[in-house]
């Protein structure tokens, strides 16, 4: 035992009482393999801010630890031998006044220690923690429940004492990409939304969403007047003439058998009377995209079969803008030489487009919006043939720095007229990451969705934090107006002409698709559709899964009950059905439990595995699951 060792086994025998062990040493937590550890940005860094700059906090600078940043988690193997945690902890010095943490020190699954909400600028908190008996310990730091932004954590002098050994990190268990969703049969099968929504006099576009073998004839019934059927490529397209109801009937037929399926048409002021399903250029290309990357999506939603299961947009966000003419009619700039070209090859698919403005005088990439040109804005889109429009907030805080409800509402009361006045179909997406409750006026406004957070990004501390703070919300969705907790950060993403794949993990992607879908969230996929794998397909073309979201009720899924790190989250169906999600959050498999009371039920109820798409059995008063690591069991309850 080195000569430090011995003196710090003395101090802590005279402030703790535990008996002095002879054979103990100390090790400083950099000495251990920080790249284990796993955080929601940057990396881990041995004796330094997770920003590279010497630990500071509180004005003292501390010259051994690491520096990292919420959410974090290291795991450290003790075997049994630990003795005693040690350590400083506080938010760095160099975010200032921001920053939000709390540290936990957790042994085999339980809390021992947890400093409470620590923010920049206050003093350290000093940690001291028995690790007798304590095979794994686990460092967390957690992000105080609201968001990541400037979390910079510092685990200042860690050090642990071993009476035998060393501590070791733990690599991050890695999960097998596991492919759940069967093959589509190739007999006919239909799929998608079974209510569709048009304004009589608008132009009309429905592909009949249909898996199996290929050629397949499609045939129609009962289709309202001004509408016509392609019987090859099962394109519905024409002008709907009158306003009505209109009860339909698809059918589709190949060479090995043929299937039928009802189709409601709602003829009125109202679509997007299920959630809009589609691609969005940013979280894939950010500024990089060009209309080659639209093209290419168009084609790779096609070819890939996503059209076959109900997915629809392929929009364009930012940075495709330009200057105006003399007549003050937007320009694309040279990325997109002729707009009205490429919608009508994305039509030719029988998909839709969309793309992106700001109510400001700039986009939020410092382009031309849309401010004092909303109608000729709208009436541009309109004739270029767009059929979507995202309007971000943007450079509008300019405008109005300290807006109240009445001004948060105005510029996009401004657009929906606008739009209104045009004879096309055009979704209207409000983008204002959740300022002044958007989710309790977005319909007042005729927003079809409205995003209730800040930008996604693909991590699991980002989506999760995301995507389960959305309790409390379902009373403001259902047809025609979605809550929008942003786009979708599975497969290759990157925000430029660099993409690579998502760092979620598999476990972390099942939940990220199934709660989306449970939330009745527009469905917007970010990644590069040209990169498409097996493992992301599964993700995106499971029928079952996708049903949840495309449901026509409409209902939004609410939390059910919340214990610790494990959630179970349920969704009415226009069935009578309920859909149930079982999450765990934690960072160890975990068994979850939905309780018939929870879930305002009772008798028998048949339990199907909706990603497996196997029954799972009969069963009373409850259903369990073994759920993994940030993982979800995604079930559907029936009488």
């Amino acid at each position: 035992m080195n000569t430090s060792s011995f003196r710090l086994l003395i101090w802590l025998t005279l402030t703790t009482g535990l008996p002095l062990i002879a054979n103990a040493d100390s090790f400083g937590i950099e000495t251990v393999d920080l790249q284990y550890a796993e955080q929601g940005w940057g990396e881990a860094r041995a004796s330094k801010s997770v920003d590279n700059h010497p630990l500071f906090i509180d004005g003292k600078r501390f010259e051994h630890g690491f520096g990292t940043h919420a959410i974090s988690v290291l795991r450290i193997a003790l075997h049994g031998n630990g003795e005693r945690f040690t350590a400083t902890v506080g938010v760095d010095d160099e975010v200032g006044q921001r920053g939000s943490v709390v540290f936990f020190v957790i042994g085999d699954g339980k809390t021992l220690w947890q400093s409470g909400v620590l923010r920049g600028g206050d003093h350290a908190k000093e940690v001291s923690v028995d690790l007798h008996g304590i095979q794994t310990l686990l460092l967390r730091v957690g992000d105080a429940d609201d968001d990541i932004n400037y979390d910079h954590a510092d685990w200042a002098e860690a050090k642990i004492v071993m009476s035998q050994g060393k501590p070791e990190a733990i690599a991050p268990v890695r999960e097998p990409a596991m492919v759940l969703t069967p093959k589509s049969p190739i007999q006919p099968r239909i799929h998608g939304a079974k209510v569709f929504g048009a304004r009589p006099g608008s132009p009309f576009l429905f592909t009949i969403p249909a898996t199996g073998e290929r050629p397949m004839v499609f045939s129609a019934s009962k289709l309202p007047a001004g509408l016509q059927l392609d019987p090859q490529s099962g394109q519905i397209t024409g002008v709907l003439q009158q306003r009505g109801v209109y009860e339909v009937k698809l059918r589709a037929k190949n060479a090995l058998g043929k299937t039928e399926r009802g189709l409601k048409i709602v003829g009125g002021d109202v679509i997007a009377l299920t959630p809009p399903l589609g691609w969005n250029s940013w979280n894939g290309f950010g500024c990089d995209v060009t209309e080659a990357n639209v093209r290419a999506a168009a084609d790779a939603m096609a070819a890939s079969g996503l059209i076959n299961h109900g997915w629809t947009y392929i929009n364009i966000d930012d940075c495709w803008e330009a200057s105006r003419d003399a007549d003050g009619k937007i320009l694309a700039n040279e990325k997109f030489p002729d707009m009205k070209a490429l919608t009508a090859y994305v039509h030719s698919k029988g998909l839709k487009i969309g793309l992106y403005s700001s109510p400001g005088p700039q986009t939020c990439a410092g382009h031309e919006g849309s401010y004092h040109h909303e109608q000729l804005d709208a009436q541009q889109y309109a004739d270029w043939g767009f059929d979507y429009l995202k309007y971000d907030w943007c450079s509008y805080g300019g405008i109005v720095p300290h807006p109240d409800h009445a001004a948060l509402l105005k510029p996009y009361q401004v657009m929906r007229a606008a739009l209104d006045r045009v004879p096309r179909d055009i979704v209207f997406s409000l983008c204002q990451y959740g300022m002044g409750n958007v989710w309790e006026w977005g319909a007042e406004v005729g927003g079809n969705c409205w995003r209730t957070t800040g930008d996604i990004t693909d991590t699991w501390s980002s989506m999760s934090r995301i995507g389960f703070g959305q309790a409390g919300h379902e009373k403001y969705a259902g047809p025609g107006h979605w809550n929008d907790p942003d786009m979708l950060v599975v497969g290759y993403v990157g925000w430029s002409a660099r993409v690579r794949p998502t760092r979620l993990t598999p476990n972390e992607q099942y939940t990220h698709i199934s709660l989306w879908c449970l939330l009745c969230s527009p469905l917007l996929i970010g990644c590069d559709m040209t990169k498409l794998d097996e493992f992301t397909l599964n993700l995106l073309t499971n029928d079952e899964v996708l049903e949840v979201n495309q449901d026509e009720l409409g209902r939004q899924a609410g939390r059910v009950t919340k214990n610790g790190s494990v959630e179970v989250w349920a969704k009415d169906m226009a069935d009578g059905s309920k859909v149930v999600g079982l999450f765990n959050l934690g960072e160890e498999e975990t068994k979850v439990s939905a309780g018939w009371a929870d879930l305002g039920i009772t008798g028998k109820r048949k339990v199907r595995d909706l990603w497996r798409q196997q029954d799972l059995g009969r069963f009373s008063d409850q259903f369990q699951a073994e759920v993994g690591r940030h993982g979800v069991v995604l079930v559907k309850l029936s009488k």
